[in-house]
């Protein structure tokens, strides 16, 4: 829940204000897209609902809590637990094969053990990279990163998923293929995601449809 968000970035001209009284609630199990205009203030969006930047103003809250004025240790923590995240440049380390880079996520919260190597595994499969275990990134494709990198965001099963342009380095037929996957993948799981896409048709195929522009997120034409 965010209520009143505000976030400014100094300018040649003085501050320039990307986000101006944002509100927004989301709910478990549904999906939700976001879209605006190159430079818009999407990713500080998310970025800002993630805790990875504070905003100037305005109330944040995790689970009915809120997030304002708590330490980079607890919004680090909370963060590995409650968000995953599945970003445009994939993000992943390329001295880790495909598993190690999901085990990751897990291992930074001190989950270790067989059960979560087991985990790690039966989700690379559900993504259908179940033969490409022990490739690293630099021998996989951009759509098989990406499907490396949402087994990534599930495997601390969190409640929410940021996915921010996830198929913005992808050709068109790919693309699709990995936007199919995300959907469904939330779906199945009743997981909330926050989707920021410039695509119109994966905008259309979330329950909720938002538009930032001006520093405002107001509700698209559902029709």
């Amino acid at each position: 829940e965010a209520e009143g968000l505000t976030k400014a970035f100094a300018g040649e001209g003085g501050p320039i204000r990307v986000l101006d009284g944002v509100s927004l609630r989301l709910r478990a199990g549904e999906s939700v897209s976001i879209r605006g205009e190159s430079g818009s203030g999407k990713s500080t969006l998310l970025n800002v609902l993630s805790g990875l930047e504070r905003p100037d103003s305005g109330s944040l809250r995790w689970r009915g809590e809120e997030v304002g004025g708590r330490s980079l240790s607890w919004l680090a923590g909370g963060r590995s637990d409650f968000i995953g995240f599945v970003f445009q440049a994939y993000y992943l380390a390329p001295e880790l094969n495909a598993l190690e880079n999901v085990l990751l996520a897990a291992r930074i919260r001190g989950k270790r053990g067989s059960e979560w190597t087991d985990r790690g595994e039966a989700l690379l499969r559900q993504v259908g990279m179940g033969h490409r275990l022990r490739h690293c990134p630099t021998k996989l494709s951009g759509g098989e990163r990406q499907r490396v990198a949402l087994a990534r965001a599930l495997i601390n099963d969190p409640p929410l998923i940021l996915a921010d342009e996830p198929t913005g380095n992808l050709d068109e037929g790919t693309a699709e293929a990995v936007m199919e996957l995300l959907l469904q993948l939330v779906a199945e799981s009743e997981k909330c995601l926050a989707l920021v896409t410039h695509h119109p048709g994966f905008a259309a195929r979330t329950q909720r449809r938002l538009k930032l522009h001006g520093g405002h997120l107001s509700e698209e034409d559902n029709q």
